[in-house]
């Protein structure tokens, strides 16, 4: 390419553009987009969780620095999984979801369609006749998702369905997180069982160990004065409430470069035969 006269930095430039299924060193595969501004979003077959959005080369979505990405262990990071069960409960912590490879059905530069049917795994643990749609879209100004659960049977069965999404950060210091949490009450899960509280402050703050279910808000707007950016999470269907997660003081977790703002439908869905539901999530970056 450099005797044709383009140089490696051209040659990188189109290399970072390249679309489709690809397969990490560790013997993962993954479908990469990119859109014509550039843009580009990473998603793994195995969880079917998005673990990269960039934008202007900025990394929005973070990966844990101890992720296994090997498959030996659901990804730690990424917008992961939570179904059919929301943390722990009758079967496996945060269910099956992220840990069983998912199906590409159908690709193009800018969307994937993965699709995740029982198997004989999930049977064992969570017999019930259902089939996820999970489709990403890199658009020109956001990446959108939807999770789209049907029930293939006859029989109803319930579900939780969450996106533990894992936020990049560039330090703790510089982040808050706004929204309609004024006035909210959320359950803090820090203090002894855990314990109903009513959120005071307008603008979240990380400074202490976090693991909080807000319930009924759905609109956070991530904000980063260390890189002078903005995420607004934008929660459009099924998505009703809100997880905040971090690790405080855990180094080996990369604490302070990353924070869990969760897109959740905790109360559990009855989905009777025939029908779906729906979960629609998108991500829009912006400047401060």
């Amino acid at each position: 390419a450099e005797s044709r006269g383009y140089g490696a930095a051209a040659v990188a430039e189109a290399e970072s553009y390249a679309t489709g299924l690809m397969t990490n060193d560790e013997g993962l595969e993954y479908v990469r987009l990119a859109n014509e501004a550039g843009d580009t979003s990473d998603i793994y077959l195995y969880g079917g969780v998005v673990t990269s959005y960039k934008v202007g080369g900025q990394e929005y979505i973070a990966v844990r620095p101890d992720a296994k990405m090997d498959g030996s262990k659901p990804i730690s990071g990424g917008l992961s999984h939570c179904w059919p069960q929301f943390g722990p409960g009758e079967i496996q912590q945060h269910g099956f979801a992220r840990n069983v490879n998912w199906t590409v059905k159908s690709m193009t530069d800018t969307t994937v369609e993965l699709e995740m049917a029982p198997s004989d795994y999930t049977k064992e643990m969570w017999d019930k006749e259902f089939l996820c749609t999970f489709t990403v879209a890199l658009e020109d100004d956001k990446l959108s998702t939807k999770m789209f659960v049907e029930n293939k049977g006859e029989e109803s069965f319930d579900f939780q369905a969450a996106l533990h999404s894992y936020f990049t950060v560039s330090a703790l210091d510089n982040f808050s997180i706004s929204g309609s949490f004024a006035g909210k009450e959320f359950l803090n899960k820090m203090v002894g069982e855990g314990e109903m509280q009513t959120e005071d402050r307008e603008e979240i703050t990380i400074s202490e160990e976090y693991d909080r279910v807000y319930m009924g808000v759905n609109d956070p707007v991530l904000k980063d004065t260390g890189i002078g950016k903005s995420l607004t999470v934008m929660n459009t269907a099924g998505y009703e409430d809100t997880v905040l997660w971090n690790p405080y003081g855990n180094e080996g977790m990369g604490y302070n470069n990353f924070v869990c703002v969760e897109s959740v439908k905790f109360d559990p869905v009855t989905l009777e035969g025939g029908n779906s539901w729906t979960g629609d999530m998108a991500l829009k970056a912006g400047d401060l």
